[in-house]
């Protein structure tokens, strides 16, 4: 049986996401916050992501983990777009895994 190797796929469509995160959400949070609400609410998410990347070891579990840091984020007082969020939590996990996308 013939395997194919979907590996280059996943690392363009991880790179495009990246590139997506970077190029459209990332100044759109830029423009509903000031500079000071965004830097706690990143630091807040980074504190997140590592947290939920401790708590839900492996892979497919990307669901569980965002849910975790949306609630964690919820407990912190934090009430902004959903979507916002979710620019953030990408962000944060990028730059966790390597990348660099300018979060400030």
């Amino acid at each position: 049986m013939n395997m194919i190797d979907i590996t280059p796929i996943v690392n363009a469509v991880i790179a495009l996401l990246a590139a997506g995160v970077s190029v459209f959400l990332i100044p759109w949070i830029k423009s509903k916050t000031t500079d000071a609400q965004r830097k706690e609410l990143l630091e807040w998410v980074k504190i997140g992501v590592a947290a939920a990347e401790q708590l839900y070891e492996g892979q497919g579990r990307g669901e569980e983990k965002k849910k975790y840091v949306l609630e964690f984020l919820a407990s912190m007082g934090f009430t902004v777009d959903e979507e916002a969020v979710n620019a953030a939590i990408e962000a944060a996990v990028n730059q966790l895994n390597g990348g660099n996308l300018p979060l400030e």
